[in-house]
């Protein structure tokens, strides 16, 4: 009896506060709606520092250039849907969150795509200034006039007729990629990656003339511990100006000359 008596006070108490609760939540909606956009306030999330977006740059994307601003507009007539598709077209930017909070600013949280390797298509000119980036993703992206990623630089005639990453060697490719984006050392050593027209590939290292024949990229791991067998032992103990081409690609052999 006590136990049946305890058990619907309880639940009188959980239904009062939770309808009391549901209440406040109503009102509170109500009157923020009936506020106007108090401020943008723009949060980036940028992988390992980099800045390809600052936060003019976004409040330009939402306010279309200034043409439809969003200060002092009546909240409820904010579709923020509308402003995360807006902004999920620009591909400078992987994910978009909009909202808006007690105070009536529109919160904007913004997530920047993380390039891998950056594409150019031309020669040593367009390496300079043009290309695109590649992400972690294989999709291709623009560049930013406000920062520019250390990646390495991929080139080469098969992309020429390949524009995607979808094909069985682009994905070989983008798996080459996040490998040695993923491995500090090849981050830090490998500075261009040619691919020929049959899907071939050609390693450059950041320091020294000599270049680094990968081959199809497969059997990435096995490949790059003969080119670290390289680093190690070979090269410290014959000199690395000695050396002009080191090929990995063939099954149990290193050959260096």
């Amino acid at each position: 009896m006590f136990y049946t008596f305890s058990s619907r006070k309880n639940w009188i108490v959980w239904t009062t506060g939770s309808l009391a609760l549901f209440s406040l939540l109503a009102f509170t909606e109500k009157r923020l709606r009936q506020h106007q956009c108090k401020a943008i306030l723009v949060e980036i999330n940028q992988p390992e520092g980099q800045q390809f977006l600052n936060r003019k740059d976004v409040t330009a994307f939402l306010t279309n250039n200034g043409e439809e601003p969003l200060i002092g507009q009546p909240i409820d007539a904010i579709d923020l849907s509308k402003l995360e598709q807006r902004l999920g077209q620009f591909a400078l930017i992987k994910k978009a969150h909009v909202s808006f909070d007690l105070a009536g600013n529109l919160l904007a949280n913004i997530t920047e795509p993380d390039p891998i390797a950056r594409l150019v298509r031309g020669g040593s000119g367009a390496r300079v200034v043009g290309g695109q980036y590649i992400t972690r993703e294989g999709r291709f992206i623009p560049l930013s006039m406000n920062y520019s990623a250390r990646v390495p630089v991929v080139s080469g005639s098969w992309f020429r007729s390949h524009r995607t990453l979808k094909s069985p060697t682009g994905q070989e490719l983008l798996t080459l990629f996040r490998y040695i984006n993923e491995t500090p050392l090849w981050r830090a050593q490998i500075a261009e990656i040619a691919v020929d027209s049959v899907g071939e590939v050609t390693l450059w290292p950041q320091v020294g003339t000599y270049k680094i024949e990968f081959g199809v990229p497969q059997n990435i791991e096995t490949k790059f511990d003969k080119v670290k067998l390289f680093y190690t032992q070979i090269a410290p103990q014959k000199g690395w100006s000695r050396y002009h081409r080191v090929n990995v690609q063939y099954r149990n052999q290193l050959v260096c000359e």
